[in-house]
């Protein structure tokens, strides 16, 4: 799961981001409201991380820019500020949770699991192609002759196909979609991960092939 941080504390950042990267989330990192806009509107995250003080332009104008865009992206607000109206501005305009600093992390961490949680049920519990299922809560790939618990980087690649099937994914969409703009990974990781889910595919007796597309990128395909 990909998540974005938009907080202006540089310190308070990289510390949130290595939290979060603990806990198995890819995470980019922004400090000011125009760049949150900008990464937002690339529709590659599962969630957003919103400071409401920042520069450029402050949370709550890039939470109702959204929501006037009609973006439904999880929103969870960061901000020093305690008084009930600032929480109330902030959930009135579309915010999906809210949180006072300072915070544990892992309050942040539940308050994460539940606003995504809540969004990923909105939508569907678990996807399905041929024989095969993800569940999108506990990160598990299932045939009916067993099972495979997906690392973090598996299961949103897997997840990106099986949203898309028989869409060609690129191997550059993988890597901003789950690696970030910002990596400098090199492209060939994107196979490596093809090639794990391949043999789980194997060992699942899948009716399914995650199939190449040279120099292209890659798709899901049934067996006839």
């Amino acid at each position: 799961m990909r998540l974005l941080l938009a907080e202006d504390e540089k310190d308070l950042s990289r510390a949130l981001t290595a939290i979060l990267q603990r806990s198995n989330y890819s995470v980019d990192a922004v400090y000011d409201g125009e760049e949150a806009l900008a990464y937002v509107n690339s529709n590659n995250y599962d969630g957003l991380i919103l400071d409401i003080m920042m520069p450029k332009l402050d949370g709550l104008t890039v939470l109702k820019t959204l929501r006037n865009q009609g973006n439904p992206i999880p929103i969870l607000l960061l901000t020093a500020k305690s008084e009930i109206d600032d929480k109330v501005t902030g959930l009135d305009a579309g915010a999906n949770d809210y949180l006072t600093k300072p915070f544990a992390a892992k309050e942040l961490l539940a308050r994460i699991r539940a606003m995504t949680r809540e969004h990923t049920q909105a939508v569907s519990a678990s996807l399905h192609t041929g024989n095969l299922t993800l569940d999108l809560a506990s990160f598990t790939l299932s045939s009916p002759t067993g099972s495979f618990r997906l690392t973090n980087k598996e299961f949103q690649m897997l997840e990106l196909l099986m949203r898309n099937p028989g869409q060609l994914i690129s191997s550059q969409r993988f890597l901003e979609r789950i690696w970030g703009y910002d990596s400098e990974v090199e492209i060939n990781v994107v196979w490596v991960y093809i090639s794990y889910l391949r043999k789980k595919f194997t060992a699942l007796h899948a009716d399914v092939q995650l199939k190449a597309a040279r120099n292209a990128g890659y798709f899901l395909e049934e067996l006839p």
